[in-house]
């Protein structure tokens, strides 16, 4: 027989109901706090529960990087990509056709407002205006065309292009074609791409033309200048003819180009998207500005 135990002296402790020690409570707490709501552990970068969102830092204005290696899986997978006429043609009633009234109205605008301006300045000078309208058309050939219409469509079409891959892009859809074995840039780039070149010189020659006309009815309401002597192409040549042409193909790569590039850099949800379109806009515009100054200065340079 074991001798009884003193009154009042404490119970021993049985093995098996050992009191914790504080390394094994920290290490459940930390558990605890580890565990989703519904038990599950969560992921190291998970967000937590009822917290905002983290904000998408910009990735600034300038990506040459991105733009240069989308520029050359484009022309890559336009002489090695599968054929896509069908898509072109879709993508050539986007850009073209739905384009076409917008840019009517601005170049219509435009050429009343240069030709009438023009007239003024021309006034305070001499009172001879035979020479306003030879002086506006090589101006409208050479640049001014070009130039407005592209910033018109890096307004509508490359922001159009930014938000409906940055969509794709946050929504990971891109990911999706990359598991099917698709190439994104051959499937959803380069059709575009191809698209704009052609449209981009079809706008710039219907709207150019509108652009002339307004500015004939502006100088004979206002200036008293007939048609037969506005219409003088007397100073275009042909270099001004090629000058422009070179900048409506430029212009027209450069856009869908820049654009993608923006969008498939996408991050973040829809805040990142409006980030990608902004970009998008900001880059062309600039490309735009930039590829002008560049072909002028080139057909200067070989046409003088």
């Amino acid at each position: 027989m074991a001798p009884s135990d003193p009154p009042g002296s404490p119970a021993p402790s049985s093995p098996r109901h050992k009191a914790p020690s504080s390394a094994a409570r920290a290490s459940a707490t930390a558990a605890r706090r580890s565990m989703s709501p519904v038990g599950l552990p969560q992921l190291p970068n998970a967000p937590v529960p009822g917290a905002a969102a983290p904000r998408v830092k910009s990735r600034g204005v300038s990506q040459p990087l991105g733009a240069y290696r989308t520029l050359t899986r484009t022309l890559y997978f336009c002489v090695n990509g599968r054929p896509a006429l069908r898509t072109v043609m879709g993508y050539m009633y986007t850009i073209g056709n739905q384009s076409l009234i917008f840019l009517a109205v601005v170049m219509s605008f435009i050429g009343m407002i240069v030709v009438y301006q023009g007239g003024l300045q021309l006034l305070r000078v001499i009172p001879d205006m035979s020479q306003l309208g030879a002086t506006y058309l090589e101006l409208l050939v050479k640049d001014l065309a070009a130039t407005i219409c592209a910033l018109m469509l890096a307004t509508r079409v490359g922001a159009g292009i930014a938000a409906e891959l940055g969509s794709m892009t946050v929504t990971e859809q891109i990911d999706a074609l990359r598991m099917c074995a698709t190439d994104p840039i051959d499937y959803l780039v380069r059709p575009r791409f191809l698209a704009s070149i052609v449209m981009t010189v079809v706008l710039v020659i219907v709207a150019g033309t509108l652009a002339g006309l307004s500015g004939m009815w502006t100088a004979e309401a206002f200036f008293q200048v007939r048609p037969s002597v506005f219409v003088n192409f007397d100073q275009v040549d042909l270099g001004d003819v090629c000058v422009g042409l070179c900048k409506c193909v430029a212009y027209g790569a450069a856009i869908p180009i820049i654009s993608a590039s923006s969008g498939l850099s996408a991050r973040g949800g829809s805040e990142g998207v409006g980030s990608a379109t902004t970009r998008a806009v900001v880059n062309c515009s600039l490309a735009i500005i930039v590829l002008d100054f560049v072909i002028t200065s080139l057909g200067y340079v070989v046409f003088e």
